[in-house]
């Protein structure tokens, strides 16, 4: 993977620091676009473009999941990849502010983000017994939303959040439910 500028040895065990959950198998082509997205926001905003922030980014982008910052931040410390929690939370909202990640916020727990790729929405199922959340692209819902027009708004991506049971609690409730009879 090339960054931008010259790397220190921070790297040389960097994927030795990622817990076994945001490993992905192979996203090299992603991570060359988000790469390259990167690169030209920190340019046009006139910041350093350093390979901390790169190999945040390529973490992030290897994240399969909603992850906090701050589970983000111990799993790396974890492992030994050792960058201020400052700079995590701060090249995060980076990557939020130049579209590479968003937040979301799931009923009131903290902040959730996702890795994103341009131009793709989704929902999100959240259970409201157990917290879990499950992506689903329905193409039905992105058609209706794609095709709706607004006279002074440009639509760029839709979230829509569904609140419900899911499957593994509700035969958890069942189950007790017949245990007690």
């Amino acid at each position: 993977m090339k960054y931008p500028r010259k790397h220190s040895l921070l790297y040389l065990n960097w994927t030795d620091a990622i817990p076994r959950q945001m490993k992905a198998t192979d996203n090299t082509g992603q991570n060359q676009s988000a790469h390259a997205i990167f690169t030209r926001y920190l340019h046009s905003k006139k910041m350093r473009k350093t390979p901390e922030r790169f190999a945040i980014l390529d973490r992030v982008a290897a994240t399969d999941e909603h992850f906090s910052i701050e589970d983000f931040y111990d799993g790396i410390e974890s492992k030994g990849f050792h960058v201020s929690r400052a700079t995590v939370y701060n090249t995060i909202q980076l990557l939020v502010d130049c579209g590479l990640v968003r937040c979301h916020r799931f009923g009131n727990s903290s902040s959730k983000y996702e890795f994103v790729e341009a131009g793709t929405s989704h929902h999100h199922l959240i259970c409201t017994k157990c917290g879990r959340i499950r992506e689903v692209k329905d193409p039905d819902i992105a058609k209706v939303l794609n095709a709706k027009r607004y006279s002074t708004f440009n639509t760029s991506y839709f979230s829509l959040y569904v609140y419900g049971i899911c499957s593994r609690c509700s035969r958890k409730a069942r189950t007790q439910k017949a245990n007690l009879k």
